[in-house]
């Protein structure tokens, strides 16, 4: 869709800087922040309204030093989707998103085989998923469809 592609071209600068920086595909990485906002629509926010620039997802843990954002989320529990109030990481910039999500990924035991199937969509949404990247039970099929869609409008685009 139109909205699909102008988030693909939204970001790509800065996932192509951070794939130079870390190895992980910008068409990875873009995808799956499309996937975690709805391709844009569906950003985390501040409670005025302001953005978070958190397009992936991050939650802020006890180790998060930086700022929140805290919203309503579904999480799966015993694979039953709830709503629950959670605490995301938030950031100045979506460069900074694309920053942290690679240190993350690419500094966490729990995604070596992530990293290690930087090769192939679906052994890297695989990866993630059984990482416990999220809850839901069929993000790795979701995730890969979300990094195809994106490999189809970057060569659409070029």
């Amino acid at each position: 869709t139109a909205s699909q592609a102008n988030f693909v071209n939204q970001h790509r600068d800065a996932a192509q800087q951070v794939s130079r920086e870390t190895g992980i595909p910008a068409s990875f990485m873009i995808g799956q922040a499309g996937h975690e906002t709805g391709w844009g629509r569906g950003e985390i926010r501040h409670a005025d309204g302001s953005n978070a620039f958190n397009l992936f997802g991050i939650k802020a843990g006890p180790g998060w030093k930086g700022k929140v954002a805290e919203i309503t989320t579904t999480e799966y529990i015993n694979g039953e989707p709830r709503k629950v109030k959670a605490k995301f990481r938030a950031y100045d910039s979506y460069a900074d998103s694309f920053r942290d999500y690679a240190r993350l990924i690419g500094n966490s035991p729990r995604y070596e085989q992530a990293m290690a199937q930087r090769h192939s969509v679906q052994g890297f949404a695989n990866a993630l998923q059984r990482g416990g990247y999220a809850t839901d039970p069929a993000y790795a099929a979701k995730l890969s469809r979300a990094i195809n869609t994106t490999l189809s409008l970057q060569r659409a685009q070029a």
